[in-house]
């Protein structure tokens, strides 16, 4: 059996309290002495309880991660080690780097602190993620969408306790029935206790018999939730949404996490966004750029009247006030701006060429209108 503690629990290393918790109860379950034909069980067994303990508390499993197996196991016989990772007896009898955490790790264990959380308190479920992709018009609107997430619910045939109601019981005899364990270390300052999480019972103080079949011991199974979200007007791509309660459950009471939604616009094929202000990019003919005129543009809230006026250049920039994006956390829109774009004609009859020609003529040009004055006309712009 690999002594590393992730192996041992069959987890990956991005495991979380969930997978560790149900990893332990099977590995438990295999190699308890009392029912395993295994004759290196109470061994494994004992190894299966310390993966558990380590990567159950946070502090330890940190440094766990950053020391490696085997100075970790080194530093822990040396009395500890601190919250950077670093061995108790790395640099000063009292632990720690040469500061104050070793002393910290001494004093946490007069006054049950470390491993002695208690491991009944309320504790708050994970956050879950999922996306969602909507329309740039539903970001101008909002919208009501609908989003289908997998995730952990406490297990309704066991009422999340993980055992059958009316299995047998009894009191865990490594605790007995407390939850949690003394152990006597030696410190520079003498032996002292320090109580930590019950293995076997994981710290409830009880063993049950039989296991629930729908969750298989874990108090929760994994069900597909569809779910309503409210889009909020003026949202942008990247931003999350989130749903409070709508996470993992928490266990002993505590609250359930959240669900965290990131949004995807999808772009759109006529506008451009930038933050607040949206960019489009509207056709006019020769005629409208060189006398002007009233044209009509489209925006996401519906279509308006813009003065072209006489004289515009190709590639000219107008700004329609309030016609862009809402604001998401404050009134008003941002802008929208319309960049014009003068298209020569690809083909004219004789009246219009003359009367082009004319024009040319008109501003002391003499040209020929043929072929290749519609393309020079292309090029000037």
């Amino acid at each position: 059996m690999s002594e590393d503690f992730y192996d041992v629990l069959g987890v990956s290393r991005d495991a979380d309290e969930s997978d560790i918790k149900s990893a332990y109860r099977k590995k438990a379950a295999e190699y308890h002495p009392d029912v395993s034909d295994d004759p290196d069980a109470e061994e494994k067994f004992k190894q299966v309880k310390k993966a558990k303990e380590v990567l159950s508390d946070d502090e330890k499993r940190r440094a766990y991660d950053q020391m490696g197996h085997d100075r970790f196991e080194q530093a822990e016989k040396r009395g500890g080690f601190d919250g950077n990772g670093a061995g108790a007896g790395d640099g000063n009898p009292f632990g720690g780097g040469g500061g104050m955490g070793g002393m910290g790790d001494i004093f946490e264990q007069f006054f049950g602190g470390g491993g002695g959380r208690n491991p009944n308190r309320p504790r708050q479920g994970s956050n879950l993620r999922t996306g969602l992709e909507i329309d740039l018009e539903e970001a101008f609107e909002g919208a009501k969408k609908q989003v289908s997430v997998r995730r952990p619910e406490h297990c309704e045939a066991c009422d999340g306790e993980g055992h059958p109601k009316g299995a047998d019981v009894q009191t865990c005899p490594e605790c007995q029935g407390q939850g949690q364990v003394t152990q006597v270390q030696q410190t520079p300052f003498g032996r002292v206790q320090q109580s930590r999480t019950c293995g076997r019972c994981n710290g409830e103080g009880e063993l049950y018999e039989e296991t629930c079949a729908d969750c298989g011991g874990d108090g929760v199974v994994h069900r597909q939730a569809k779910l309503n979200v409210d889009i909020p007007a003026g949202i942008a791509d990247g931003q999350t949404l989130q749903m409070e309660g709508e996470g993992a459950p928490g266990e002993n009471g505590g609250p359930n996490g959240d669900l965290l939604i990131e949004i995807r616009v999808r772009e759109h094929p006529d506008f451009e966004r930038e933050g607040a202000d949206l960019f489009y990019r509207k056709p006019i003919s020769f005629p409208q750029a060189v006398f002007g005129d009233e044209i009509e543009i489209t925006t996401l809230d519906g279509s308006v009247e813009m003065d072209v006026p006489d004289g515009t250049q190709s590639g000219e920039t107008f700004r329609l006030r309030e016609k862009g994006m809402p604001h998401l956390r404050r009134r008003g829109n941002g802008d929208l701006y319309v960049k014009v774009q003068v298209v020569t004609p690809e083909s004219l009859n004789d009246e219009q060429k003359e009367a082009l020609e004319a024009f040319a003529e008109a501003g002391g040009e003499n040209v020929n209108v043929g072929k290749g004055f519609f393309e020079r006309i292309k090029n000037s712009f």
